[in-house]
């Protein structure tokens, strides 16, 4: 971690943060056009411009997603974050655990698909399937347990994300 501790998330992080969970909410929503792209090319006929449009938006959206995840962490790594705002231990780990492996995903979700997609890796395609629903649980946590702070404990945790002056 940084040796600094700022006070706020900065505009970047807050951008960074924003940003990305869009990308990963269009994934989530048009990602199975792949498999009608994949199926449309195996069989050697040509897709639907709809379907061929976004099966290679999913291809370079996860890049972006892995491109700007890679970015996220240098910047948090280079000036740091704030320091958790006073919490349980319970919840100090929790929140931890759910921030590293969104993180984990955020890096091997792309890593998966493009090893999958330009590969031909089967074992990587499978691995790459199992993200929607690891994404899917893991984002309503994430949400759940904002509104926790925002709404049953009123700490300001949630705000720290949406303003940079919190």
């Amino acid at each position: 971690m940084s040796r600094t501790q700022p006070a706020a998330y900065s505009p970047i992080h807050i951008l960074l943060h924003w940003v990305i969970a869009t990308l990963i909410l269009f994934q989530l929503i048009f990602g199975e056009s792949m498999g009608d792209l994949k199926h449309a090319l195996r069989d050697g006929g040509v897709p639907d411009t709809m379907t061929a449009f976004l099966g290679n938006a999913h291809i370079w959206v996860g890049i972006a997603v892995l491109a700007l995840t890679v970015v996220r962490l240098l910047v948090r790594f280079k000036f740091g974050v704030p320091a958790p705002l006073p919490t349980s231990r319970i919840q100090e780990l929790a929140a931890k655990a759910v921030h590293g492996l969104l993180y984990l995903g955020l890096l091997l979700a792309p890593i998966t698909g493009l090893l999958a997609w330009y590969g031909g890796i089967h074992t990587a395609e499978e691995v790459h399937e199992v993200f929607k629903p690891f994404f899917i649980v893991l984002i309503v946590v994430h949400v759940l347990g904002a509104l926790y702070h925002h709404v049953a404990l009123k700490d300001g945790t949630m705000m720290r994300m949406i303003s940079s002056r919190h």
